[in-house]
This record gives structure tokens, sequence and C-alpha cells, in this order.
């Protein structure tokens, strides 16, 4: 078995030497950013990355195909593409090409941030005698184009070093942990269905998912190395089994998938609108601020800088790789991409920080683009089984957070700014209705308690004196 504390490259071990006196947050990881677990191994913890983020990849594909009303094929084929980029897009922020890339275990999903404005665009070019294929043709033109606004602020990031502060970046990663746990409470009482058909909070779910839970604290607590790199893995296979006689897997959609399906570039087509084009404008610098986020997140879960040069040249090389991920995004015919914070959940539960896993991740997301009925057979999970594992997941996220701010000197000001921050970002996330009667715009940028309560520590700490 290789050990973690396996011989570092000349290259690795420079960048050690020049982060001797940067901040780190202590990390109890079995396999360290450099180090290469066993075959099996790796293949376990993949898993368990590619569960945790596998619904949050289709899901806005699906909502958005379903708000167009596009055809059955052609939504098959966006999302099958949403996996099929995904695996390319992790595989570049983990093998850093060049410039592209943190080179950080960082796995690229597609975005939630950009369902308004793009359903928005869609629905005008319908309303305008446009067809379904018309609206995703200007939709992927406005993503294509976009993407350039991310690209240009990456490299100027290392410029914000006196803005962008562990206080900021604790902020930030706190609130994607604590937003992110409404979701995780929602699947483990059966998801936004249950809701609707008045079953939600069932005990049948609730036992699934507390069976879950249970599992992978088990698991985690033990002194075996496997089994807590397994632990997730095992929760959701355990879960997984006893829905089905409980009647909570339907495999009826299997034989409606395709067998294999091409990726072919730019099958709908690039079209541009410039009034339609301001809001991804916006929406690609929010991004940005919440890319730096999860990839403080992924440093700090990791047991990397979270400050210093190294650490900025990996978030520069990180948010450039959203940009380059999600003009590839556009190109095959899916939408934006960004770093997804789920993924830090596991690694703090599985120990398992190795950017080699990374390329297990990709593969398997490849598979599962090229081969539907390999997807369905995921996109069964139900959600109570996937609530019992987020919501451990998403909460370690919160405490990586937490961590962070640990090593904050919470002066006067900067406890306002953090307590504003957090107020306005889970106000926000709390009751949504308090944007329902502003622009659109205001809306799609404000919409998420992420970069409500990012945006806000960010002009603090510009404005507020006395910081040192």
């Amino acid at each position: 078995m290789i050990q973690p504390n396996q011989e570092l490259t000349l290259e690795e071990s420079l960048e050690l030497e020049d982060n001797t006196d940067t901040a780190k947050i202590k990390s109890d990881l079995i396999y360290g950013l450099n180090a290469k677990p066993p075959f099996m191994e790796s293949i376990f913890v993949a898993l368990q990355h590619v569960f945790a983020c596998f619904v949050g990849i289709i899901t806005p594909g699906l909502i958005i195909c379903g708000a167009l009303e596009t055809e059955p094929a052609d939504t098959t084929f966006i999302i099958s593409m949403s996996l099929f980029v995904s695996g390319i897009a992790t595989f570049i922020q983990a093998k850093k090409i060049g410039p592209i890339g943190s080179g950080l275990l960082s796995v690229q999903g597609t975005s939630f941030a950009f369902l308004a404005p793009i359903i928005t665009a869609g629905l005008v070019v319908k309303s305008n005698g446009g067809s379904a294929t018309d609206a995703l043709s200007l939709i992927f033109g406005l993503c294509f184009f976009g993407a350039f606004v991310e690209i240009f602020i990456s490299r100027f990031l290392h410029l914000a070093s006196r803005v962008i502060t562990p206080l900021v970046t604790g902020v930030v990663v706190s609130l994607i942990g604590l937003t992110l746990i409404k979701v995780g409470i929602t699947s483990m009482g059966g998801g936004v269905l249950a809701q609707r058909n008045e079953t939600f909070g069932s005990p049948t779910y609730l036992l699934i998912s507390f069976l879950v839970l249970g599992i992978i604290i088990a698991l985690n607590s033990t002194n075996n190395n496997f089994l807590r790199m397994s632990s997730v893995v095992i929760g959701l296979i355990v879960g997984y089994l006893v829905s089905i006689p409980a009647g909570l897997v339907d495999f009826s959609n299997l034989s409606q998938l395709s067998a294999f399906t091409i990726p072919i570039p730019f099958r709908y087509g690039l079209n541009f609108d410039f009034g339609a084009f301001i809001p991804f404008a916006f929406l690609y610098l929010i991004t940005a601020i919440e890319s730096i986020g999860d990839l403080t997140a992924t440093s700090a879960i990791s047991g990397e800088p979270i400050e210093g040069p190294v650490y900025f040249k990996r978030i520069k090389g990180g948010v450039l790789g959203d940009g380059i991920n999600s003009i590839i995004a556009a190109i095959f015919n899916t939408f934006p991409n960004t770093t997804f914070s789920q993924n830090n959940g596991v690694i703090q539960l599985t120990g398992v920080g190795s950017r080699y896993v990374g390329y297990f991740i990709s593969v398997i997301f490849i598979i599962l683009g090229l081969f539907p009925i390999v997807a369905g057979i995921f996109q069964g999970l139900p959600q109570p089984v996937l609530g019992g594992a987020t919501i451990m997941m998403f909460s370690t996220v919160a405490v990586a957070g937490i961590k962070i701010l640990s090593c904050v000197n919470l002066t006067k000001r900067n406890s306002i700014i953090l307590a504003l921050s957090l107020g306005l970002g889970l106000g926000v996330t709390f009751v949504p209705e308090i944007l329902g009667q502003l622009p659109p715009l205001i809306k799609s940028i404000f919409g998420s308690g992420i970069s409500t309560g990012g945006i806000t520590a960010l002009l603090l700490n510009m404005i507020l004196p006395g910081r040192e």
C-alpha cells in the first residue's frame, strides 16, 4: 500500500518551502494532495464524490429543459453532455494543465446560479416565435461568450490579496455549507416531490436517512482507513438496497434511455443578444467569488495554504479553469460549469484529499455521460438516501469555514463584517421572497445566500476603516 507521506516532486518540494509561513488549517487526512492511493481505494473514494455531485450536475439541465419544453431526446442529450463535460472539467482542475486548473481535488459541475437568466432568455426567444432549438442556440452563445468574463477576472485575482482575506473566504465557505444544509434536510424528508404530494417527513423516509447517516458516522469513527474512506459509498449502497423493498426505487425509466450518446459540438449552434448578455456577465463575476470560496475550502480541508503566493496561484488557476470549462460546456451543448462544494464534505469524511482521485472521478463522469443507461441507475437514488449523506457532508463544509474563521482575529471591525455577512447571506436563503419586488438582474445577483454574504464581506472589508 502506498503511504500518504510519499516522496514529493521537486516542484512540490519548492511549493512546500514557499508555504512554510502561510496559514494552514490542521488536517487529519489519510492521503494528502499529492499522495497516490491504491487503485481500489481510489475507485471507492471517487464513487463517493460522484454520488455526492451527480444530482447537482443533472438537476439544472432538467429544470431548464423542463421550462423550455424541449423534446425528450434533446433533454436526454443535454443531461448526458452535462455529465460528460463535468468529467473533462474535473480532470482539468485536478491535473492543472499549465496555468489552467487549481491542482486540487475539485469537482466541476453545472452551476445553479445561471438558472434564472438562462430560462428568461430562452422563454423570450420562444415568446417571439422561436423554437426550443432557437432558444438553446442563444443560451449556449451567451454562456460561451460570458465565460471570457471569468477568464479575464482570473488573471487579476493576485491583485485582490488585500481584500480576499481569510475573513472573507471564511464567510463564503461557511455560507456554502450553511445554505446547502437546507438542501440536505429537504432530501432527508423525501425531497421536493414529497413536499408536493404531502408525504414529506414520512417516518420511512426519516428512518432510511438516519440509517445512512448512522452508517457513515459509525464507519468514519473507526480506526480502519479503508472503512473511513468507503463510509459514504457504503452508507449510500445500504440505503439504496433498503429502499428497493420499501418501494422508493423506480427502474421503469431505464428502458427509455439510449444505450450510447455521441458528443456533437455546437449541435444547436451559437447565437448572441447583448441585452440578454448583461446578467450573464454579472453572474460570471459572482461565480468567480463563489469558486474562490469552494477552492479555499478544498485547500483548508486538504491541509493546504489559505494565504500566500501558492494559494493565490491555485485560486487564479481554479477560476481560470472555471472559465475555460464553461467554454467547453457551451461547445458541447450544456450550461456553465463551476466548482462544486459538495465534494469538500467527501474529502473531510473520507480523509482523502489526493488530486489523483480526480482522474478517477473524471473517467466515471465521462462514462456516465456516454452511457445514459448507467447514469439512470445513479439517477434512481432515492432522496432520503441522498439526504442522509449530504446533511453530513454539507455540515462539514460549514465546519471548514468555521475553522478558517478561527484563525481570524475577531476585532470589533471583523466581528461587524462577519455578523452582517452571515446575517444577510442566511437571511436571503431563509426568506428569498424579500427580493421578489426587485429587478431580475438584482435578483439574479443576490438570489444566492453565498453571493449575498460574499459580496457583503468583500465590500465591507474594502470600505470599513481599521484594516490591518
